[in-house]
């Protein structure tokens, strides 16, 4: 005999969340180890060579850690002031590092010796890069300028002007040495050439720019500033792609992952997102406990690092899946052990399953019963979703005429009330609109019997409920009209010609409001 099926009364329910693959793809980051630092973490960067490496730099210092073990394996002390904007060259082997005071220092990787030390700029540095050929660096200050340095000479080769603000981001082309890209906070973003050693284009991002990135193509880069992060599109001019708004508050740092294909960014609002670069669309959220200042990914997507603005990093490692479960199963019970192997045939625990009144009632096919264990003053008045779902299962059973039929009049009053109350709920209107229709077919005939009752008073209060019901449909529907009609004029007009197009729609309104008038 098969098993009784409860009625399902959480039809109603808000829908779960579908997990997407890339949710949960990026779940499986887990929980972050937290690491303290001495200041705010101004910049993370990972090499991009195994066993990628991270550079995290804050206060006066550049520290490289070994995402595995989460330890810091060097250490780079040398700044007199706080040190910024740290970052690998694509072998691993150099890295590049400003300062407080506008100096750019070149470090080994392996030995934290001093290679190169750039001077010139007159402010602070706060980012500085390698060019896609390794052998030139760029950096960016807060006098305004962007610095192009020579490694193997140490020379100096060309300051890039046109900044009316501080510049705080920046990045080099990934495909071409001679494409380097600044940000400023006078809200624009430059590109130059350091072949022609000019500005070749300029764009507005309208607010002051955090962060910038090129996709690996190299023909479309991304800023971050204010609330938004813009897509542009550099072999158009510069044309806008698209604008993201997801944060609420400012966008302080991007990161590319998965082999550019999705897009990270941070923001003082503690959220991380990830966006696919295809749709941009988000696909994944990542809280954090404090406002994100910065983060960095490594090429192969295993270990997140975002750093916040109370010296805190968060170390996200993707770890390797859990064994499978041992062949045999353990099960304690007393003092007794029981070790049953895969071919034992386990019975399982008989559990006593708890049916409520209208279930008990509909087991035994008694829909009356059971309607009236749902229309209940309780049941109705906190649960109306239960009612329902059992009006709903009568219907399916077809069973509601037996239910309703040769009632009281007193539980045909609240029959129709609920109707009445609940009818308007879009949730529910399906359902209870085919019990009003089963409803009149039951008492069609005892309609003129009712006039005057209880029952009828309430027939009425049903009929007038539909009636306003519908009334408030079909204004929707002509509002509904009258927009799709000015959005087409609007679409199709010249801009001077919009009103006139609108003109004619305001006629007939005013016509109809006043026939309205005219009969009441």
């Amino acid at each position: 005999m098969s098993q009784f099926k409860k009625t399902d009364s959480k039809i109603y329910a808000k829908t779960a969340t579908v997990l997407s693959p890339d949710t949960i793809y990026w779940k499986k980051l887990g929980v972050p180890t937290l690491v303290k630092e001495f200041g705010a973490i101004d910049y993370i960067d990972f090499c991009p060579v195994e066993p990628y490496l991270f550079a995290v730099t804050a206060s006066v210092r550049v520290q490289i850690y070994n995402p595995i073990t989460k330890l810091v394996v060097k250490n780079i002390t040398k700044f007199q002031e706080a040190a910024h904007g740290g970052s690998f060259r694509k072998d691993g082997n150099l890295l590049v590092a400003g300062d407080e005071l506008g100096k750019v220092r070149l470090f080994d990787v392996t030995t934290r010796t001093i290679l190169r030390y750039f001077e010139g700029h007159k402010a602070p540095v706060h980012r500085t890069f390698f060019t896609a050929d390794g052998h030139h660096v760029a950096s960016f200050s807060d006098d305004r300028t962007v610095g192009y340095w020579d490694i193997a000479t140490e020379n100096h080769l060309h300051t890039f002007t046109g900044h009316e603000d501080y510049i705080r981001a920046g990045c080099t082309s990934p495909v071409s040495p001679n494409i380097i890209l600044s940000g400023g906070y006078d809200r624009k973003i430059r590109m130059y050439d350091t072949r022609v050693k000019e500005c070749v284009m300029t764009v507005d991002h309208g607010q002051p720019v955090e962060s910038l990135v090129f996709l690996p193509s190299g023909g479309i880069f991304i800023s971050a500033g204010g609330t938004s992060v813009n897509v542009y599109d550099a072999l158009s001019g510069g044309r806008q792609l698209a604008q993201l708004s997801q944060h609420h508050k400012t966008v302080t740092c991007l990161q590319l992952a998965s082999d550019g294909k999705r897009l990270f960014s941070g923001s003082l609002d503690r959220h991380v997102k990830v966006y696919d670069i295809a749709t941009y669309q988000v696909v994944h959220t990542i809280d954090s406990s404090n406002a994100i200042l910065s983060l960095g990914i490594s090429k192969n997507d295993d270990t997140l690092v975002t750093g916040m603005v109370d010296g805190l990093i968060a170390i996200y490692r993707r770890e390797g899946d859990p064994r499978d479960e041992q062949p045999t199963q353990r099960v304690r019970k007393g003092h007794h052990q029981h070790i049953f192997e895969p071919a034992d045939q386990q019975v399982e625990e008989f559990k006593f399953v708890r049916y409520e009144g209208h279930d008990r009632a509909l087991r035994k096919y008694e829909y009356k019963k059971a309607l009236d264990a749902v229309m209940a003053a309780k049941v109705r008045g906190m649960w109306p979703e239960k009612t329902v779902a059992l009006i709903k299962e009568l219907i399916r059973r077809k069973g509601l005429h037996r239910a309703l039929d040769d009632r009281s009049p007193e539980s045909l009053v609240h029959f129709i009330n609920f109707l009445t109350r609940h009818i308007g709920d879009y949730r529910f209107t399906p359902v209870l609109i085919d019990a009003g229709n089963i409803l009149l077919d039951v008492y069609e005939d005892s309609l003129e019997k009712f006039a005057g009752t209880i029952v009828g008073k309430a027939f009425v209060t049903l009929a007038n409920k539909l009636q306003t019901e519908e009334q408030l449909v079909l204004e929707f529907l002509n509002l509904q009209g009258m927009l799709d009609m000015i959005s087409v004029a609007a679409d199709t007009a010249e801009p001077d010609t919009v009103d006139d197009a609108i003109a004619p729609y305001d006629a007939s309104n005013k016509a109809k409001n006043q026939t309205v008038i005219s009969v009441d």
